[in-house]
């Protein structure tokens, strides 16, 4: 993304259509542009404006109209904090006539013809107001410039459908992330004009298994690198010049987090404008009223438009959004066209390259063209331009992973999958039969939060996109992680739904953290694999892939949330207590020949931040508070710890 600063003329403009806010601040000309973006540049002209809301505050717009006006064409619309474009972003490389290299969701829509529409929401770069993290639905008390989304976008499309010319009277809204939360926020008592929406890797509560908690645990490393680049700022005001990178000072995030330890320290390293968003995220470190009030999945009623919500396996961001999306609008709109879409894909990987792999893992397809093309273009045409599918849009279109193939299915989890576990046993067994008496019915280790189990096997800062794929067998030589393993599986096993934790463990410590790994072994004549070709894996070496234990689905619970999420209670140490989680939704295959994995520790760092296995609220927990602690995980016929899968039955 580009980020370059104003004119002196684009101010003048923008002062001078301030008090209408009816004027576009500038149209884009047709000076000569770079080849690669002429074909955009000869279609569609930009307009700038500034839209008033009901409470007087003026929200930044771009328009980009297509320049044929002998037809008239729908909207598709985002809204996003990360900048709409104000032309002079790039007036120092191209000049004032700027034009971005793509205005659509894919070239097929820029193709077809419709009226692009780009917002800044409140609070962020050119438009006014007061940004709020997950801005609150039902905000009674509203602080000056405080708005609701919905409200925002029912103004935006009064607006858009009156002063905006060749329109068809038809809205459709996307987004992918934060611009997906505001996707889903924003049909809420929804305009009627709006008839489809698609929110893409959607936030639906960043508390619930989305970005800032998993399992009652921070998600560290992930939220640290956001936060430093996201920040506030004065508004209006242009995207700055450049991105802001937090020196690390190191190419291994481990030990940058390890060598400060406790949650202030690390917010220490930041500057206090980094602090301004992320303080919040670490002091709230249970679900309370913050968290609530923000949660959107309560909210999502009187949703008029058809509903294509997307998401990727792989998504190490928001994982849990698009299901809480869909749930929530199934639950609350039962009659609403409301459709699922999950892929083999990172955090927005259907929207760009070809989804054919990830990292040394391969989908054996284009599986991003595939939706592009066959999913999102045809959604979006039938509901706003009518033209009839080639093929119907199932409710829940799922990527099976393992076999590579697509699934359409009638529901969420499918209702042919049955629930079964998968039990451990002794000497790191891992069978379908519950366990019988033998041996001391548990397996423990010695966890210590000085020297945690990392989530990946180099170093790396940031979370590494492949992560959610990665070989997980430098994990499994450790003496800190409980290894269960499968025999050699004699037919496929496939699974569709949540995986479920049920275990029975006890500490020596007052807290404990409990992270559960599903992982799918490889055979050890499976053939070497090439790297996904990208970044920095441009140049990797095949890898042998003999034994390979890709991660399938990973995910923490600390253990004082066990009963609730809002009221932290402390475990009774060597006690015997039973817990139970969701791991995530998984739909994979384990393929006849391989094995299933189940890997259990105490630590996955600095993905998530380490538990001082005291119990302390750990935001304010001091250095002398991390502690080793025993940990013990039973499987003995009356504490007989397993993994259900919702199992789908064999073909």
């Amino acid at each position: 993304m580009l980020r370059r600063p104003l004119s002196v003329l684009s101010i003048s403009l923008m002062l001078a259509f301030g008090a209408g806010a009816i004027a576009p601040v500038h149209a884009a000309g047709d000076a000569d542009a770079p080849a690669a973006r002429r074909s955009i540049k000869d279609s569609y002209t930009k307009y700038e404006y500034r839209i008033p809301m009901r409470d007087g505050v003026k929200l930044f717009t771009v328009v980009y109209v297509p320049k044929d006006a002998s037809q008239n064409y729908p909207f598709l619309m985002q809204r996003t904090p990360y900048s709409a474009g104000v032309n002079a972003q790039g007036e120092l490389r191209y000049g004032v006539d700027w034009m971005p290299e793509a205005i659509g969701p894919s070239r097929e829509f820029e193709e077809a013809g419709y009226i692009f529409v780009k917002q800044d929401v409140r609070g962020r770069y050119m438009s006014e107001g007061k940004w709020q993290e997950m801005t609150p639905h039902a905000n009674k008390q509203r602080a000056p410039g405080e708005g609701v989304e919905s409200e925002d976008m029912h103004d935006t499309v009064a607006w858009l459908l009156k002063h905006v010319p060749n329109n068809n009277g038809k809205v459709g809204i996307y987004g992918i992330s934060y611009p997906g939360f505001y996707t889903a926020a924003s049909i809420i008592d929804s305009h009627p004009a709006i008839k489809a929406a698609s929110p893409q890797a959607p936030i639906a509560d960043l508390y619930m298994g989305d970005d800032s908690y998993h399992g009652g645990a921070f998600m560290l490393a992930a939220n640290f690198d956001f936060y430093a680049s996201f920040t506030e700022a004065p508004n209006p005001a242009p995207p700055p010049k450049a991105r802001t990178e937090f020196d690390y000072g190191t190419t291994d995030g481990y030990d940058f987090f390890l060598q400060r330890l406790t949650l202030a320290n690390i917010a220490a390293a930041m500057s206090p404008a980094q602090r301004t968003y992320f303080m919040p995220n670490i002091e709230h470190d249970s679900y309370d009223s913050f968290w609530q009030t923000r949660a959107i999945t309560p909210h999502m009623k009187n949703v008029k438009a058809a509903v294509l919500t997307v998401g990727g396996w792989f998504d190490a961001e928001d994982p849990q959004g698009p299901f809480s999306i869909y749930g929530a609008i199934k639950k609350h709109n039962p009659n609403a066209s409301n459709s699922l879409v999950i892929g083999p894909w990172v955090h927005g990987g259907w929207a760009r390259g070809d989804g054919a792999r990830l990292g040394y893992v391969n989908f054996d397809s284009k599986t991003s063209e595939y939706f592009r093309k066959n999913l999102q273009f045809p959604f979006f045409e039938q509901h706003l331009r009518g033209v009839k599918p080639a093929r119907a849009i199932a409710e829940v279109t799922a990527f099976e992973t393992g076999s590579n193939v697509w699934r359409q299915y009638s529901a969420w989890p499918p209702v042919q999958a049955k629930p079964r576990t998968l039990y451990f046993g002794a000497g790191g067994k891992l069978d379908w039969k519950a366990p019988i008496a033998t041996g001391a019915g548990y397996d423990e280790y010695v966890a210590d939060p000085k020297k945690p189990v990392p989530f990946i096997g180099y170093p790396a800062t940031g979370v590494p996109r492949e992560y959610m794929v990665s070989d997980q067998r430098f994990a499994a030589k450790r003496p800190d992680v409980l290894v269960y393993q499968s025999e050699v599986l004699e037919d496929d096993v496939t699974i569709a739904g949540p995986v479920v934790p049920k275990l029975f463990v006890s500490t020596t410590g007052t807290d404990a953290d409990w992270v559960v790994k599903l992982i799918d072994v490889y055979p050890a004549d499976y053939p070497q694999a090439e790297a996904e070709r990208r970044g920095s894996d441009v140049g990797a070496p095949p890898l042998a892939m003999g034994g390979y234990q890709q991660l399938v689905r990973g995910n923490p619970l600390r253990a004082k949330f066990r009963n609730s999420f809002d009221k932290p209670e402390a475990l009774v140490p060597n006690r015997v207590e039973a817990v139970s989680y969701e791991l995530g939704q998984v739909n994979h295959t384990f393929r006849r020949g391989h094995r299933i994995m189940v890997q259990v520790q105490s630590s996955w760092f600095p993905l998530v931040d380490l538990n001082p296995q005291t119990f302390t609220r750990i935001p304010t927990a001091k250095p002398e508070d991390f502690v080793k602690a025993t940990q013990r995980v039973y499987h003995a016929p009356n504490a007989a710890s397993g993994l259900q899968l919702m199992v789908m039955p064999a073909n």
